[in-house]
């Protein structure tokens, strides 16, 4: 209840203490990744519990290309795989009663929606930043310039430092020429997300306070942009659930993730709604929750060139 009693006398009648007109309300972290993945097409309802995301891999390059006027055309081998995304239910909700409606100064259901609307937002954000964070390529810095790369899912090394502009250098050098990653809706740009921690190492770093002079606010093309770097647009996240702000020795690492186009998905039956339940126990107990049937997933669970699209910034 957002109200007490109190007697208003050593024997007698209750009162309610006066409430502000005012209601305050806790604050909450914003909120991502949810921008960057989209909705699997032609997938919905009656359309089965998992969608599969066809895969197709890249025919090699051959070291020479021609041959002779009487020779057959070389053959080479095309191969495809499969992944896929199998929906479940998010939700939560919360009861309240009639007597609470009747006596609350203000109105409760509408606080109630609000609050779990900010709710929904933050646990689909963290759903929505596992597949990133499932990435098999590791990203470990080690030294103020330079780091670690694990490729089999899993990071082997501590990480010694935070996050710099040197890191993001060797990343996009990394994605660009040894794994060969899309940017972002087919241009050449990348994004990286990165908690609040991280964020502060690429801000105190003296090249990124540089490359920030010339940028105006048209330059920024995401929530919660802060600047771009190296073809790298930066976005701050301060959901510590999403991306961590402790990792590495004494935590000296903000959790970040960098990647290109086609990075993850989401399969999508019903949309998060809001949803209030039938009255019970005579029209004396009322719910409100929120409901959907949806769920993330990487679309390159490998390591591969030509077909990871993200590095996850983390620590063993």
């Amino acid at each position: 209840m957002p109200f007490e009693w109190g007697w208003d006398a050593t024997t007698g009648t209750f009162k309610n203490h006066e409430v502000s007109d005012k209601v305050r309300e806790a604050s909450v972290a914003m909120t991502k990744f949810m921008q960057f993945v989209d909705p699997e097409p032609g997938y919905g309802k009656k359309k089965g519990e998992s969608v599969t995301i066809p895969r197709i891999k890249n025919v090699a390059e051959p070291t020479d290309a021609t041959f002779g006027e009487r020779d057959r055309v070389p053959i080479d081998q095309f191969s495809m795989s499969t992944t896929s995304i199998t929906v479940k239910y998010f939700g939560r909700g919360i009861e309240l009663t009639s007597m609470a409606e009747l006596l609350t100064t203000f109105d409760l259901r509408d606080r109630i929606q609000r609050k779990l609307m900010q709710q929904m937002r933050l646990a689909l954000d963290t759903a929505a930043a596992a597949p990133f964070k499932a990435a098999q390529i590791k990203f470990i810095p080690t030294s103020l310039a330079s780091g670690t790369f694990d490729t089999d899912g899993t990071a082997s090394t501590a990480a010694t430092v935070n996050l710099s502009v040197s890191h993001l250098k060797v990343i996009r050098d990394y994605m660009m020429d040894t794994i060969h990653v899309p940017g972002w809706r087919g241009g050449d740009e990348f994004y990286c997300l990165a908690s609040t921690k991280a964020c502060r190492g690429v801000r105190n770093d003296p090249e990124w306070i540089e490359a920030q002079k010339y940028k105006g606010d048209g330059a920024y093309l995401a929530k919660g942009e802060i600047g771009k770097v190296e073809n790298i647009h930066v976005v701050e996240v301060n959901h510590t659930n999403a991306l961590a702000n402790n990792k590495g020795t004494g935590g000296v690492l903000g959790e970040f993730v960098v990647f290109g186009d086609d990075a993850a998905a989401m399969a999508v039956v019903e949309d998060p709604e809001l949803r209030v339940a039938l009255p019970g126990n005579f029209g004396l107990q009322h719910a409100i929750a929120w409901v959907g049937l949806l769920n993330f997933g990487i679309v390159w669970d490998t390591a591969n060139d030509g077909e990871a699209r993200i590095i996850h910034g983390t620590s063993s």
